[in-house]
């Protein structure tokens, strides 16, 4: 397994407070963290989450209203069912 940082830590500790049914974007969750400017680097450290759904990386879409990336099972596809589970429409 990979060695996880610090960073990617904080990104995936602040996902857990994302409550079920609401989403926030890659950029909310920069700036959650301190790092405002890190939208990017917060994708990236999502895009890493071995923990997923356990850590709700799907809860994270785009500044735009799309859903971005999903890395876990199953893809993008995955992601939007786990959302609408959650009573999200996207």
């Amino acid at each position: 397994m990979r060695k996880t940082t610090l960073f990617q830590r904080k990104v995936w500790l602040y996902l857990k407070k994302i409550p079920r049914g609401k989403v926030k974007t890659y950029s909310d969750v920069a700036k959650a963290i301190g790092k405002p400017l890190a939208a990017r680097a917060v994708a990236n450290a999502i895009a890493k989450n071995p923990y997923s759904p356990r850590i709700p990386c799907h809860r994270v879409i785009r500044s735009d209203g799309s859903l971005g990336g999903y890395s876990g099972k199953g893809g993008v596809k995955t992601k939007k069912l786990l959302l609408k589970k959650e009573g999200v429409t996207i």
